[in-house]
C-alpha cells in the first residue's frame, strides 16, 4: 500500500507538472530497479546549432541544399553570383601582368644606369670626363631608380588586389563549416544578402548531446565529467559512451514557495549528456533516448530497466 500511495504521489506530480512532473516520474520508476551508483535519465538527443552566413553582399546565385539534407564539412551551399567579383579579379591580374613587364623594362634600365654612373664616375676621377657628365649618369640612375620603386609599389598593391578579389570570390561560394543536418534554409534564389546575414541553420552532428531534466532528489548524484552511456529504441542493442558536461545550477519548474518534501520532487534541472562519438552519423537530433550514468566509480554497468 505504501509503494501505490507513492505511485499516486508522483502520478499527481506528474499531471500538474507535465514535462518536469514525467522526468521525475521516470526517475523514480527506473531507480528503484537500478543498482546503486547508476542513475537513469530520459530525454531527447539535440545538438550545436551552426548558422550559416555569407561574408560578403551578393544575389543568391544557386542552392545546392535544402531543408533536412546531411552535408558534410566543406560541402556548398549555395553561390553567390559572381560576375562583377570575376571582372574584377581578370582587371587586376592583367594590372599586374602590365606592372610586372614594366617593373622588368625598368630595373633593367636601372641596371644600366648604375653602370653608367659608375664609368663616369670613375672617368671623372682621372680628369677624362667633365664633372656635367658624371652628374647626368648620377641623375639618370636616381631617376630610373625612383621609377623602379614606384613600379615596385604598384605592383605590391596589385597584388594585394589580386589576393583580396580571390578572397571575395571565394566567400562567394557558402561552404558547411562542419557535417550536420539543415534545419532551416533562410534564403531564396535570386534574394540579394546583406553581409552576415544568416542564410543556413545546421545542427552538428558529431557534437550530438542527450538533453534531459533530473528531479531535485537526485541532482546530489550528478558532477561534471561523469561517464554515461546512452540508449535509443533505433539501437537498442548499441550503448552510446557518454560525459556529463553541463548540469543546471538552477531548478526549472519550480513553485513560487518550497515548503515541504512533497513540493520539492517537483524541482528539476537540466543536465546535457554529450556523446563522445556518433558512428557514421546515425543518430540525429530529436531521437527520445535513454541514459545510464554511472556516478560510483566502479559500479557494473546495466541497460535501462522500465
Amino acid at each position: 500500500m505504501a509503494g501505490a500511495g507513492k505511485m499516486l504521489a508522483w502520478l499527481l506530480v506528474l499531471t500538474a507538472l507535465g514535462v518536469g512532473g514525467y522526468y521525475a516520474f521516470a526517475y523514480w520508476t527506473a531507480h528503484t530497479r537500478m543498482p546503486d551508483g547508476l542513475l537513469v535519465i530520459s530525454g531527447r538527443l539535440e545538438g550545436d546549432h551552426l548558422t550559416v552566413a555569407s561574408k560578403v553582399a551578393g544575389r543568391v546565385a544557386q542552392l545546392l541544399a535544402r531543408e533536412g539534407d546531411t552535408v558534410s564539412a566543406g560541402q556548398v551551399l549555395a553561390e553567390l553570383d559572381d560576375a562583377q567579383v570575376r571582372a574584377r579579379l581578370d582587371q587586376v591580374r592583367h594590372a599586374v601582368a602590365a606592372l610586372e613587364a614594366q617593373l622588368q623594362g625598368a630595373r633593367a634600365t636601372q641596371a644600366q644606369a648604375s653602370r653608367d654612373a659608375l664609368r663616369y664616375r670613375s672617368l671623372a676621377e682621372t680628369g677624362t670626363v667633365d664633372r656635367y657628365k658624371r652628374e647626368q649618369a648620377d641623375t639618370a640612375l636616381a631617376v630610373t631608380t625612383n621609377q623602379v620603386a614606384a613600379l615596385a609599389a604598384q605592383l605590391a598593391e596589385a597584388r594585394a588586389a589580386v589576393v583580396e578579389a580571390e578572397s571575395v570570390l571565394a566567400d562567394l561560394t557558402i561552404r558547411a563549416p562542419a557535417g550536420g543536418t539543415v534545419t532551416t534554409r533562410v534564403a531564396n534564389l535570386g534574394q540579394v544578402v546583406a553581409p552576415g546575414m544568416a542564410l543556413f541553420d545546421l545542427v552538428n552532428l558529431d557534437a550530438l548531446y542527450l538533453k534531459a531534466y533530473v528531479p531535485e532528489v537526485a541532482i546530489g548524484k550528478l558532477r561534471l565529467g561523469l561517464p554515461a552511456r546512452v540508449y535509443t529504441d533505433a539501437f537498442p542493442e548499441q550503448p552510446f559512451p557518454a560525459t556529463v558536461r553541463y548540469v543546471a545550477s538552477r531548478a526549472e519548474f519550480t513553485p513560487k514557495e518550497v515548503q515541504t518534501v512533497d513540493e520539492r520532487v517537483k524541482l528539476v534541472y537540466a543536465t546535457k549528456l554529450y556523446l563522445d562519438a556518433n558512428p557514421d552519423r546515425r543518430l540525429t537530433p530529436g531521437l527520445p533516448a535513454d541514459a545510464v550514468v554511472q556516478w560510483k566509480d566502479g559500479t557494473p554497468w546495466v541497460a535501462p530497466r522500465w
